[in-house]
């Protein structure tokens, strides 16, 4: 996932409900990948990973094509 990507939660967070959609506004790391994301309610969380975060729309057909090309 990169900045500006939209993701939902696959597992709860602080407070953060399963299901809660939101936006990528800092994505780093090399060994370990973390997001910092800006969900529709106004929360703002970091240090989340893909054991939280699942991409969806936009983000999650570019993933698919980018697996998609990898396997090939």
């Amino acid at each position: 996932m990169k900045t500006g990507d939209k993701v939902r939660t696959i597992a709860e967070i602080d407070g953060i409900p399963v299901g809660s959609e939101g936006k990528v506004i800092l994505a780093n790391g090399f060994n370990w990948l973390r997001y910092r994301v800006r969900f529709t309610n106004g929360i703002e969380k970091g240090d989340l990973d893909h054991r939280h975060l699942e991409p969806i729309g936009r983000a999650a057909k570019r993933l698919a094509r980018a697996a998609k090309r990898a396997s090939a």
